[in-house]
């Protein structure tokens, strides 16, 4: 049998916490946050931006988040492993609306199920009665995929993002909306203006720029 060549070089492992290469793991430097508000993670399947996906990420930076990746599951307590309330839980989602048909002096919406922003005096209540949130990771046409394999996310709350500034991604990923923030992003701002506490988005966006930064100095060295 031949003896392995010196000059073939063993393939690198990702790292087995983040998932990301090694050139890109920040795991040494993730900022853990204690939050209030649980935050369910479902990932479509075929999500798989090995480098610069957040999902994996923010579940690490908070104490009580839940990543899944799949299609379907029979409900939110089978989703979750554990019995919650889905009339406490609101999902993040916008569907075919658009993010100008939001209050302009909101960045967190509640909706009703027609996806129409509710009145001022039903919002707070709505805000404040929310226990965990679900989060879809995959491009617009796989949260829509996920959204309709889901039935039971009709009997969650429903609530929309309008961020005031743009993704953190900058040029290195096209939203194809303007509301379009990565997944961590969306998280950290929800979390904040739910629990009041600015500086989880703070930290949350930390994280990101971390693995953001390892990108742009890899890609320089290549």
């Amino acid at each position: 049998m031949n003896a392995p060549s010196p000059l073939t070089a063993e393939p690198v492992e990702d790292c087995p916490r983040c998932g990301k290469p090694p050139a890109l793991c920040v795991c040494a430097d993730i900022t853990t946050i204690d939050n209030r508000v649980a935050v369910l993670i479902l990932q479509h399947p075929q999500e798989q931006d090995r480098e610069l996906g957040s999902a994996r990420l923010a579940a690490l930076s908070l104490t009580h988040a839940t990543l899944k990746t799949g299609l379907s599951w029979p409900s939110l307590p089978k989703a979750l492993g554990k019995q919650v309330d889905p009339k406490r839980w609101a999902i993040l989602y916008l569907g075919s609306a658009s993010a100008e048909t939001l209050p302009r002096d909101r960045e967190i919406v509640a909706l009703d199920a027609k996806g129409v922003a509710l009145p001022d005096r039903d919002q707070a209540k709505l805000l404040g009665d929310i226990q965990g949130i679900i989060v879809i990771d995959g491009s617009w046409s796989q949260a829509k995929t996920l959204w309709w394999r889901n039935a039971w996310v009709l009997k969650c709350r429903r609530v929309a993002l309008n961020p005031k500034r743009k993704s953190l991604y900058g040029k290195l990923r096209r939203e194809p909306r303007r509301e379009g923030l990565a997944t961590i992003e969306a998280i950290g701002l929800a979390l904040s203006l739910i629990e009041r506490r600015p500086e989880i988005a703070t930290k949350l966006d930390g994280n990101f720029m971390r693995l953001l930064n390892r990108f742009h100095t890899k890609a320089a060295q290549t």
